[in-house]
């Protein structure tokens, strides 16, 4: 027998025993370290020909069998699935020819599904880039059926094939999976990150998730989560296996740090908006909800629970809509609600932004644009929020920080500064404070014109906060005093290194400004000639250990004798002083 037939015969004997299974790899949240789902990854049976799914596929292929195989496949994923929640997703990989084979059929996936307790709405059809998509026409219409049944999709392996944007602009997808090659060592290159930079503009406007795939290390994971990337996947997270390990503690701490940070602008969360709601079990019947509508007029939702969770959400209109036909009322008025419950709502955690959550929710389709948003605590049902209150808290926000904000680098100004500071310091919990002051900006100003300055000012506002999200928390605030003064409030566990890393950021680019002139004697404020090589950064560092009361007066006169200290030293430099 020769390997052509060796290899037939293992894999008839492959589908027609089922002779394969899957792993699972965790795909992360990259706002708060938990799992949001995991990719099924096929297997062929060990220590043969077939063990590599690489080469089960492409001897499929070859053969026309890969409809087969990938149902097979499908099956296995969905049999051995190990979701922990109804809100986690389970990706499932399909190549893009199979979409287009006739035994695709509306059904047979979902009769899987139903046989062990899933929904389409735990479901991500990944479509590999294998093979290129060669009808985008068909393939939407096929795509927008499974969308309907409440399926989602992703495109894998973006940014490695060289139809991946074409895919993304004519499929819409749900996440876009950004390859290895860009992710690998992201962090000592600046082209890859300012295509992945790119990625996470595109999906932010059109309501896209982004998963970054094939991470290994943790300098990777920090920069991604600092980049505004949504999910990530990797060894570093997981290795594919049956039953994944849960991620260690040390990467959601390194999560939470790196978090992308919103450079001083008032961060709220959407659990500051939240308000009760009448909530069902989900086996409560129709006729009990109803009634609740008819005696409370002015509710327009109820949330429905299962276990204390949120599973579904049925909005007063909708669910008279489904009672008005002629035999309706009979036939719905005795099952479950869940049987007519929107099982896909929006649910969210408390301490998602109201930003987040308002591109989220604005971004569904009409019928489901002002429906309730659920808010949850560790899971738990918390709350809602309605379109209205999400929608004037913002427009409150932003007309409060564009009246006090700096006009030209739109950091918060004196207002919310003198805030910040007093609210940290009534917290009477350990902070530092960082002043930043340009040495013989007026200089720079005089010889490079005003246009360059701004410039100069706005860079340096962008590496205060870069420096932030790279040495800070979350939690930490950068401020613009005036003109060249900057002020950064902290609580990180190591000032000093927020300050290093400031002053290594300024000099790594403050060159470009010069245009490549040389001087040898600059001149300061008050016109005296002075031997530098040009612009340098002062900083006063004022650690607050809040042992004692501290006052506004004590941080500013401690920091003005800082800064004293710091001009009088030629080249960038920072002193510090504990206080309180």
């Amino acid at each position: 027998m020769n390997s052509q037939s060796e290899a037939t015969t293992l894999f008839q004997d492959i589908l027609a025993t089922g002779a394969v299974h899957s792993v699972y790899q965790p795909i992360v949240s990259l706002q708060d370290g938990q799992v949001m789902g995991y990719e099924a990854l096929i297997r062929g049976p060990q220590d043969s020909m077939f063990q590599s799914p690489i080469a089960m596929f492409e001897f499929a292929e070859q053969n026309g069998e890969l409809y087969k195989l990938e149902q097979l496949a499908r099956e296995k994923a969905i049999q051995g699935s190990i979701l922990e929640h109804p809100q986690q997703l389970l990706f499932i990989n399909i190549s893009s020819h199979v979409l287009y084979d006739p035994g695709f059929v509306p059904g047979k996936t979902l009769d899987i599904l139903l046989k062990y307790g899933l929904k389409p709405s735990n479901v991500v059809f990944e479509i590999t880039e294998r093979t290129s998509i060669e009808d985008f026409t068909l393939a939407q219409k096929i795509l927008e059926h499974y969308r309907k049944q409440g399926y989602r999709i992703a495109i894998d392996d973006a940014g490695a094939g060289y139809s991946s944007l074409q895919a993304i602009a004519e499929l819409q997808p749900d996440f876009i999976k950004i390859d290895r090659s860009l992710i690998e060592n992201i962090h000592k290159h600046k082209v890859k990150e300012y295509i992945l930079e790119t990625f996470v503009t595109i999906a932010h406007k059109m309501n896209i998730s982004i998963i970054a795939e094939g991470i290994e290390i943790p300098d990777e994971l920090a920069k991604l989560t600092r980049l505004g990337v949504h999910y990530a996947q990797g060894f570093l997270l997981g290795k594919p296996q049956k039953v994944p390990a849960d991620i260690q503690d040390s990467l959601r701490m390194l999560i939470g740090q790196h978090r992308k940070v919103q450079g001083g602008h008032m961060n709220w969360h959407i659990g500051d908006l939240k308000t009760p709601v009448k909530t069902f079990d989900k086996k409560s019947p129709i006729s009990e909800v109803a009634d609740y509508f008819k005696k409370n007029q002015e509710a327009v939702g109820a949330v429905i629970v299962s276990n204390e969770e949120p599973v579904g959400l049925m909005m007063r209109e909708r669910l008279f809509q489904q009672l008005a036909g002629q035999y309706a009322f009979s036939l719905f008025w005795n099952r479950t609600i869940e049987s007519i419950m929107d099982e896909t709502p929006l649910i969210v955690d408390e301490f998602t932004s109201v930003e987040q959550v308002s591109q989220m929710a604005t971004s569904r389709s009409i019928h489901h644009l002002y429906d309730l948003v659920i808010i949850t605590t560790n899971g738990k049902m918390a709350g809602i929020a309605s379109i209205r209150s999400i929608l004037e808290s913002i427009t409150n926000v932003r007309m409060e920080s564009a009246r006090v904000a700096n006009p030209l680098t739109g950091l918060p100004g004196n207002l919310q500064i003198n805030r910040e500071l007093n609210r940290r310091i009534h917290e009477q919990k350990p902070f530092h404070v960082v002043y930043a002051d340009l040495d013989y900006f007026k200089w720079f100003n005089d010889r490079f014109g005003f246009q360059k300055g701004d410039q100069l000012i706005q860079y340096t506002a962008d590496i205060m906060q870069q420096a932030i999200s790279v040495c800070g928390t979350p939690l930490d605030f950068v401020g613009h005093v005036g003109g060249d003064d900057f002020i950064a409030i902290s609580v990180a566990a190591e000032p000093e290194l927020l300050c290093q890393e400031m002053i290594r950021r300024f000099e790594q680019g403050v060159q470009m400004f010069y245009e490549d002139e040389e001087w040898e004697y600059v001149w300061d404020r008050s016109g005296n000639k002075v031997k530098s090589e040009g612009v340098t950064l002062s900083l006063s560092l004022v650690v607050c250990s809040c042992e004692s009361p501290i006052s506004l007066e004590d941080i500013s006169q401690t920091a003005a004798g800082l800064k004293k200290k710091a001009k009088a030293y030629p080249g960038s430099i920072y002193y510090f002083q504990n206080i309180g």
